[in-house]
């Protein structure tokens, strides 16, 4: 006879608590291994929890809307049916909590049920396996079209984030279309020429109801955790470079090639991350054993939510990447960060991060470093400036401020000059080198 405790998941390394968003099963639900029962959200997204044992599910101890932290108990489930009074029973009475490992377990009295750890993230931490201690890593949807579609998801290679299987994948094996709306997990291969597909407009989300003057509103925990990182940043001294770049030719480097898909930001990513190549200080972070120099470079671009906080969704690798490819998937870590659907590792493990506000016409600003890295770099609007040409005439430039913030424990002036005066000389004369 066993009643096993569903946990609240580490969802991310920052992680203190989370939030249930939604059951997935009710009490006296059969409940399959591999099966999601909850939706959590972390500090930067909702995730699928899924469990690791075959029962039923027996007792809801955190309502759904509610907060509970991390590794405690926020449900029960019964190995067999005939056992979910006896789960009930157990939640009733305050005895909830129980050993999280066999060897304490062993010496609990023979009176109160085995209780242990049933539930896990939906998507794999470890490399790119999809496999977690022995089970499938599959989305919810891939399982039910898995079975629909009568495939052996065994056989199957997922291509979502560290191998999770997908419904893509599902389809793709079944020999089926793989047609997919505008929002993906993968990176999509290189493309010669890539074929851009015209994505219907969302729904525009409906208008948050009126806050009356006066009204304290509760920090949600996406917000709660941007102010612990903001709080965090204030014991790290840092030094502040300002530079002035012209962008003309990146001006006219976009304007052909937008129609193709490419971003602005994915070109000023990229731009950065090929400075970066050069310059391996300005990609790393300081720790008590040292500088630690990271193995890639990973650009981090700060987007602000609509419902209030800030995230910073992650171009892994971004100078590998062709830009055809960090556009598409730009714009896909973009839609999913705002439907609150990235894994961890798609927001948590940038190198270098920027925040670009002159999209909306603020000339300069300075900003904060993020905890666990060494740099951010604040992007100003670009704007027609009367300067003085070399054959000392005047003329009118495209101009944008750039201002880096730099941990200085690490960085020192001259470092982050340097990195900004190559960015500078790519942005102003070889934006075309961005392409290859």
């Amino acid at each position: 006879m066993s009643i096993y405790e569903v946990f609240m998941p580490a969802l991310s390394s920052t992680m203190t608590e989370g939030k249930i968003v939604s059951w997935v099963k009710s009490p006296g639900d059969k409940v399959e291994k591999g099966e999601t029962v909850v939706v959590v959200e972390s500090d930067k997204a909702d995730m699928d929890v899924e469990s690791f044992y075959e029962g039923y599910f027996a007792h809801i101890i955190v309502q759904a809307g509610e907060t509970a932290s991390v590794g405690s108990a926020i449900a029960l489930l019964a190995e067999t049916e005939a056992e979910i009074k006896t789960a009930i029973a157990q939640a009733t009475s305050g005895s909830t909590t129980a050993p999280k490992d066999e060897a304490s377990a062993a010496t609990s009295s023979g009176k109160i049920p085995q209780t242990t750890t049933i539930a896990t993230p939906a998507a794999s931490q470890n490399g790119s396996s999809n496999r977690t201690n022995d089970r499938l890593v599959v989305s919810p949807r891939a399982r039910k079209l898995a079975k629909e579609l009568k495939v052996d998801l065994n056989g199957i290679s997922g291509s979502g984030p560290h191998g999770r299987i997908v419904a893509q994948d599902v389809e793709a094996a079944a020999g089926k279309s793989t047609k997919q709306p505008a929002t993906v997990t993968h990176v999509a291969p290189p493309q010669p020429a890539p074929t851009i597909t015209s994505v219907a407009p969302t729904p525009a989300p409906a208008p948050a109801p009126a806050i009356a003057l006066g009204q304290v509103v509760p920090l949600t925990t996406l917000q709660n955790a941007v102010a612990r990182n903001m709080v965090a940043s204030l014991s790290v001294p840092v030094i502040h470079i300002g530079y002035t770049i012209i962008t003309d030719a990146l001006d006219k480097l976009y304007k052909q090639i937008k129609s193709k898909g490419v971003t602005m930001t994915a070109l000023l990513a990229k731009a950065v991350a090929v400075t970066l190549q050069k310059h391996q200080l300005l990609n790393a972070s300081y720790s008590e054993q040292g500088i630690v120099h990271h193995s890639s470079i990973n650009i981090a671009v700060a987007v602000a939510m609509d419902d209030g906080g800030l995230i910073t969704p992650v171009l892994q690798n971004a100078d590998m990447v062709d830009i055809y490819s960090l556009s598409r998937n730009w714009k896909s870590l973009v839609e999913r960060a705002r439907a609150k659907k990235l894994q961890p590792e798609e927001y948590n493990t940038g190198t270098f991060t920027i925040s670009n506000l002159g999209m909306f016409g603020v000339d300069r600003f300075d900003a904060i470093l993020p905890p666990g890295q060494g740099s951010i770099l604040a992007i100003g609007a670009s704007r027609p400036q009367v300067v003085a040409t070399a054959e000392g005439l005047f003329g009118v430039k495209q101009q944008m401020q750039v201002n880096m913030t730099c941990d200085h424990r690490i960085i020192y002036g001259a470092h982050a000059a340097s990195f900004l005066q190559d960015l500078a000389k790519l942005i102003e004369k070889n934006p075309e080198s961005l392409m290859l």
